[in-house]
C-alpha cells in the first residue's frame, strides 16, 4: 500500500475543515434576544414610590394608638404631611391646629371621649388639679413614645409587604423596609429640630371651636396666666362631670301607657352636652316624639352643622322649626336628616300619633340685635300660621299642636289650635290665652348656650315632658325638668295638671296651674345658695 505524504495529509485536513466551516456558515443560527432594562433612576423612582405607598400604608392600617390623656382617652396617629404640624380634633365641637414643627409627617390627635372615673377622681380630690399639668405631659410623652415605636413597625411592615408583593424578592422587600425606617427616621430628627413649643399660643380652630378665641379669652392671656386658667380648666371638668352624673340619675316616672308623650326642648345654642340630657330623657321617660322649638344653633353657619349630627341618635322623631339663630342652610341640612320634620310656612305633619303644624322664625338675628319693626314681622308670621291651622281644620285634619320659636308669633294662633309650643326667652312659663289655646313656653335646653360653661352661676337646663291622651290627643298633665346649672347638683322636677285634670276650680286664663310634685321626684335647693342666675339675650 503506498503512503501518502505527510505534506499531503496536512492538506487535505485543512481543505476539509474549510469545507465543514463553509457548510455550518450556511446552517441558520438562532439570534439571541437582549432584555430592555429600565433606566437606573426608573428603578429607583419605583422603589421610593413603594416605600412611600407601603408606609402611608401601614401607618393608616395599625400606626395609632390609644393614650389616656388627663381625663381623656385619646387616639394619636402619625399621617403624611407636606407642612407638618398637629392636628387635635374635638368632637364634635371642631379641631384646632398647631404649627408645631416642620417635617413630612403630622400629628393627628383625636379626643375620643372624658373617661368618667378619671373625671370623677379630680372632682373627689381638687387638689390633684395642681398637678393635672405635669400628668398631661407625662401621658403625651408616654403616648409619643409608644406612637413613635408602633409607626416605625407600621412602616417597615407596610413597606416590606408591598415590596415583596411587587418585586417577589426578599432581598427588595428587605431594602424596602429599611428605607421606610430610615425615612421616618429622618422625618422625626426633622420635626425634633423644628419643634416649635410656642405654636400653642397661635393655634387655628376649626368647626364650633372657630368661636372658642371668644369664649375661653386670648391664647397668649391663658400662657401668661396659666394660675388662672389652672383654676378655670377645673372649674369646667367639674361642671361638666356634675352635669352628666345628674342627668343619669333623673327621676323617672311611669305614665298611663295610653298616653302620648312629648320631650319639649328650644334654645340649645350649641351646647354638646344637651343631646346626651335628650337622649337621657327619651330612655326614662319613653318618649314618643321630641319638639325643638328653635335656637339650636349659635349662628347659623355651615360649620356648625355637624353639632346636629347626635340627633339621629337620640331614639326618637323631631319635629324642629327655625329660630332667629337658625339660618336656612341649618334648616336645609336637618331637612336631609331622615328621622327630623321640618316644618316651615305652616306646614303640618303626623308624627306618633299627633298632627303638628309650624313656622320658622322670620328674622335671622345670630349676632342677637333686634331690627326695627322685628315684633310686626312676628306678629305677621303668627297670622300665616294661623291661616294654614284653619285650612288644616276646614280640610278634616286639625292640628293638634302648633310650634313657633318666638312667643309673639305663637299668640296669634290663638283660638286655632289646642296648644302652641314657643321658646326664645330662656324661661318657662304657661298661659291660657283670651280664645282658649294653652302657650308653653319652654326654658333653654342648653342652660343658654355653649357659653355656660364659662359662666359661674349659669342658667339652669330646661325641658318639659308633655302628656297627652291618646284618644282626645288634648294635653294631660306635663313634668317641668330642671337642672341647676352646671357645677350645681340639683335636679328639679315638678308635676303640673292641666285644669280640666285638677280638683275643684281650674285657674282663670292667664294664670300657671298650680304645681303639684308626685312621689318619687326629686326637688332640691341650688348647690349655691343666693347664686345669681346667669344673664343672656335671647
Amino acid at each position: 500500500m503506498a503512503r501518502v505524504p505527510a505534506a499531503s495529509q496536512l492538506g487535505i485536513r485543512r481543505a476539509s475543515g474549510t469545507l465543514v466551516r463553509y457548510y455550518r456558515s450556511l446552517r441558520p443560527h438562532p439570534s439571541a434576544e437582549l432584555v430592555p432594562q429600565p433606566h437606573p433612576w426608573l428603578r429607583a423612582l419605583g422603589m421610593v414610590a413603594v416605600v412611600l405607598l407601603g408606609a402611608w400604608l401601614g401607618l393608616l392600617i395599625v400606626g395609632n394608638v390609644r393614650v389616656p390623656v388627663g381625663p381623656m382617652n385619646t387616639t394619636m396617629t402619625l399621617r403624611p404631611s407636606l407642612s407638618g404640624g398637629t392636628k387635635i380634633n374635638v368632637s364634635p365641637l371642631g379641631a384646632l391646629e398647631l404649627d408645631s414643627h416642620r417635617a413630612p409627617v403630622r400629628l393627628d390627635v383625636n379626643v375620643d371621649q372624658l373617661d368618667p372615673d378619671r373625671a370623677q377622681a379630680l372632682v373627689d380630690h381638687p387638689e390633684r388639679i395642681s398637678g393635672l399639668q405635669e400628668e398631661i405631659a407625662h401621658d403625651v410623652e408616654h403616648g409619643t413614645l409608644d406612637l413613635a415605636v408602633r409607626s416605625g413597625v407600621a412602616v417597615v411592615a407596610g413597606a416590606g409587604a408591598l415590596g415583596l408583593a411587587v418585586y417577589r424578592r426578599p432581598r427588595r422587600a428587605l431594602a424596602a423596609g429599611g428605607l421606610a425606617l430610615t425615612l421616618l427616621a429622618a422625618s422625626g430628627a426633622t420635626a425634633w429640630a423644628t419643634w416649635n413649643p410656642k405654636s400653642v399660643l397661635e393655634p387655628r380652630f376649626s368647626g364650633l371651636l372657630s368661636s372658642a378665641p371668644s369664649v375661653v379669652g386670648n391664647a397668649r392671656s391663658i400662657v401668661t396666666e396659666f394660675n388662672v386658667y389652672q383654676e378655670e380648666l377645673a372649674r369646667l371638668v367639674t361642671n361638666v362631670t356634675k352635669l352628666y352624673d345628674v342627668t343619669s340619675t333623673l327621676p323617672a316616672y311611669d305614665p298611663d301607657p295610653t298616653t302620648i308623650r312629648v320631650l319639649h326642648v328650644s334654645d340649645i345654642h350649641l351646647n354638646p352636652a344637651s343631646w346626651k340630657i335628650i337622649a337621657s330623657l327619651v330612655e326614662q321617660y319613653k318618649i314618643n316624639v321630641i319638639v325643638d322649638s328653635g335656637d339650636t344653633m349659635d349662628h347659623g353657619t355651615a360649620a356648625e352643622n355637624g353639632f346636629l349630627d347626635p340627633i339621629s341618635d337620640l331614639g326618637a322623631p323631631y319635629v324642629w322649626v327655625r329660630g332667629n339663630h337658625d339660618s336656612r342652610a341649618t334648616q336645609r341640612y336637618l331637612e336631609g336628616m331622615k328621622n327630623v320634620h321640618v316644618l316651615d310656612d305652616g306646614k303640618a305633619v303626623s308624627v306618633a300619633g299627633l298632627r303638628f303644624a309650624g313656622i320658622g322664625d322670620p328674622q335671622f338675628t345670630p349676632d342677637r340685635s333686634v331690627e326695627p319693626g322685628g315684633e310686626r314681622t312676628e306678629e305677621l308670621a303668627g297670622a300665616r300660621l294661623a291661616a294654614a291651622l284653619t285650612d288644616q281644620k276646614a280640610a278634616g285634619t286639625p292640628v293638634d299642636i302648633a310650634i313657633a320659636h318666638e312667643p309673639t308669633a305663637a299668640r296669634g294662633t290663638d283660638g286655632a289650635v289646642p296648644l302652641v309650643l314657643a321658646g326664645h326667652l330662656h324661661h318657662e312659663g304657661t298661659e291660657i290665652m283670651k280664645y282658649g289655646t294653652r302657650l308653653r313656653i319652654e326654658g333653654s335646653t342648653g342652660g343658654s348656650g355653649l357659653r355656660a360653661v364659662e359662666h359661674k352661676y349659669p342658667a339652669p337646663i330646661e325641658a318639659s315632658v308633655l302628656y297627652l291622651d291618646r284618644d282626645t290627643r288634648r294635653l294631660q298633665a306635663w313634668d317641668e325638668i330642671k337642672l341647676g346649672g352646671l357645677g350645681q347638683t340639683t335636679a328639679e322636677v315638678s308635676r303640673h295638671l292641666a285644669e280640666e285634670n285638677q280638683p275643684g276650680t281650674g285657674p282663670s286664663p292667664g294664670t300657671s296651674p298650680p304645681t303639684s310634685t308626685p312621689p318619687g321626684s326629686s326637688t332640691s335647693t341650688p348647690s349655691r345658695p343666693g347664686a345669681p342666675p346667669a344673664s343672656s339675650a335671647p
